[in-house]
């Protein structure tokens, strides 16, 4: 994390103050014994945390054509670590020192040597801690949830990449149809079992017939400068009420639950290693207010589409969905072997 930023939890979900360009990357490093690595920052004035524990990352540069990127040339840099299999786990957020919001992807992956024989450039040392022994360090709240959370999923033996952490692009032909990729999910390359993740979608069409799409922010965690559905994940809610919210977050639209019918799934696998995910589809018949951006982090504009002239770049899946809509079908396999 650079030295501008602190983290937080407070922010408003659903007016974030949020920087317009920078992106964040840090990695959640864990070896064998479900111990991690940790960071122990420098202690002097003007940085974020001095002298606490935290996590290896940093800022976004204008090389990095992706935040997987980012996290790579920072672990380089900063502990000349190279983690050949990391996956995108959860999106934080941070608040710099201009009072702007700042998104943060936190990625996961494994390692077990000695950080001891690791050249270490940036603050004083690394080691591994067990989650039980982190309250008693001088660690950012947030960082020590971030490492509960990841640890009780590991050790229920259900570890996979957080939804809306993907950031795989998906392949297109030259007409812009989607591509059939036959992929292998993260349970088939990891032999674990791996928990199907539950997306919702809203499929809105106005009086003309015209659907909404929305514009993804280019350093979106999934999809950057793409347009998707108005989309989410469940956080302890059924389907139906996550879409409702969602509505209401993204994009100030108030949706009835009576209002809201099921038409079509997708179910599939993005890119080699992830998990697989189950896309729902609903349409609301009704809604009251006008698209607005109120999470510009993620989208940065609400447009209405002929369904024969849709936009490019569009997210497959989402493309499959509105066909398999339109054709009456209730359901798009994409990805599997």
């Amino acid at each position: 994390m650079n030295d501008q930023t602190s983290q937080t939890d407070s922010a408003p979900p659903h007016q974030p103050r949020v920087h317009p360009q920078r992106a964040n990357a840090s990695a959640l490093i864990y070896n064998e014994s479900g111990a991690y690595l940790l960071h122990l920052r420098d202690d002097r004035p003007g940085i974020w945390e001095p002298g606490s524990w935290s996590l290896l990352g940093g800022g976004r540069e204008p090389g990095d054509r992706c935040l997987e990127e980012t996290i790579r040339r920072e672990l380089r840099e900063e502990a000349g670590l190279d983690i050949p299999d990391l996956l995108p786990f959860a999106v934080e957020r941070a608040r710099s020192s201009d009072g702007t919001t700042i998104p943060i992807q936190i990625f996961a992956g494994q390692w077990s040597g000695d950080p001891t024989d690791l050249e270490l450039t940036e603050g004083v040392m690394l080691h591994w801690f067990r989650p039980e022994v982190m309250p008693r360090l001088r660690m950012a709240p947030s960082t020590r949830e971030l490492v509960r959370r990841h640890a009780e999923l590991l050790d229920a033996g259900r570890y996979g990449p957080a939804p809306s952490t993907t950031f795989a692009d998906a392949d297109t032909t030259a007409a812009g149809r989607p591509q059939q990729q036959r992929t292998r999910s993260a349970a088939a390359t990891s032999g674990r079992p791996v928990p199907t993740i539950i997306g919702v979608h809203l499929y809105l069409e106005n009086a003309h017939g015209e659907i909404l799409l929305g514009l993804r922010h280019p350093d979106s965690a999934y999809a950057g400068k793409t347009w998707h559905f108005l989309a989410g994940h469940c956080e302890q809610e059924s389907a139906v009420a996550c879409l409702v919210r969602e509505a209401r977050e993204e994009a100030g639209l108030l949706i009835d639950p009576g209002d809201v019918e099921y038409v079509h799934a997708v179910h599939l696998i993005d890119a080699p290693g992830t998990p697989p995910r189950m896309q729902l589809v609903f349409r609301a018949r009704h809604w009251t207010g006008t698209p607005e951006i109120l999470e510009p982090d993620r989208c940065v504009s609400w447009s209405w589409w002929r369904p024969e002239a849709l936009p490019e770049p569009l997210v497959p899946y989402a493309r499959a969905a509105i066909d398999g809509v339109r054709e009456g079908r209730l359901y798009t396999e994409w990805g599997w072997t």
